[in-house]
């Protein structure tokens, strides 16, 4: 018989680099928001990888950067705190984009962490070859990594030899979770951010990341659907009209577009009731923070 291992990994890295893809890749399914504006993920998401000889648990963490609220501060805490809990680190950085301030800060806090560092090189796809390797030259000057590996998260390229190259890290251990479950975080959160991930995604560089959803509640009626009701947490008035849109339009194309979504991740037909609220500067108030699901660290 071979050994069953397991056991934990974290992802960092500066906002955009692609965390998020390479996690709804790992699990086959999303789970982490993806949008192309910074500092999506704010929570430490786990997502469960699974095969007849190995469980990984991957811990995706919001992008680290300089933080200019209370949101900012937590955020760049939980992604740094996730290092102490892990057996391998994977750093991600991307190709297309030049070594910078906030990945020396990353750099910085590896070089004091005592487990293997992987340096992973993603959108290997936007790159030529040549370039590709001026970067992880440049990269492997600053720091010795335990492995180098260049993958596409988006496209899947080297995507096996990654986990492969994960897997071998790992020691023996046990199946943490049953091997259909791909992440620990309650459905309340994942619904949160697929409504989120929306919010960012139609209303683009007019709302900025002032946006908070609260799950109300989730059962079932009588029809059988998933009866959700949420809200949209915004900070001013005018972002509030923004995201209702001229007579409800942008609201209707936000819940239509996350309801799709939803019913993918529940398996079952879904109504979806959504309001916005406004409360002003609840990033900078500790009461909000906890209210809407951002924790304090342990």
């Amino acid at each position: 018989m071979t050994e069953h291992k397991s056991g934990f990994v974290a992802l960092v890295g500066r906002p955009n680099v692609g965390k998020s893809t390479l996690l709804n890749r790992i699990v086959g399914q999303k789970i982490a928001i993806m949008s192309d504006k910074a500092q999506t993920t704010r929570n430490k998401i786990q997502g469960v990888y699974t095969t007849k000889d190995a469980q990984i648990v991957f811990i995706d963490t919001p992008g680290i950067h300089k933080p200019k609220s209370r949101l900012g501060d937590f955020m760049v805490e939980s992604a740094f705190s996730a290092l102490n809990e892990v057996d391998v680190i994977l750093f991600m950085i991307s190709a297309d984009q030049k070594r910078g301030k906030g990945d020396d800060l990353i750099i910085e806090r590896l070089k004091k962490q005592s487990v293997p560092v992987f340096l992973v090189v993603n959108k290997l796809d936007k790159v030529h070859p040549d370039a590709l390797l001026e970067v992880i030259a440049d990269y492997s000057q600053q720091m010795d990594f335990a492995e180098v590996v260049p993958i596409s998260a988006t496209e899947g390229n080297n995507f096996p030899t990654l986990m492969a190259t994960i897997e071998k890290e790992l020691e023996e251990g046990p199946q943490y979770f049953p091997e259909d479950q791909v992440t620990d975080h309650p459905e309340y959160f994942i619904v949160s951010e697929l409504i989120r991930e929306k919010v960012l995604q139609f209303t683009r560089d007019e709302v900025p990341h002032s946006v908070a959803v609260v799950v109300d509640s989730m059962k079932k009626n009588e029809n059988e659907k998933i009866a959700i009701q949420a809200t949209i947490i915004v900070e001013r008035d005018s972002q509030k009209g923004i995201i209702i849109g001229k007579g409800g339009k942008m609201l209707k194309l936000i819940g239509t577009k996350a309801r799709l979504d939803i019913e993918h991740l529940l398996g079952n037909k879904v109504f979806l009731e959504l309001w916005v609220k406004v409360q002003k500067d609840w990033r900078e108030k500790e009461r909000y923070l906890t209210d809407y699901g951002y924790r304090e660290m342990e």
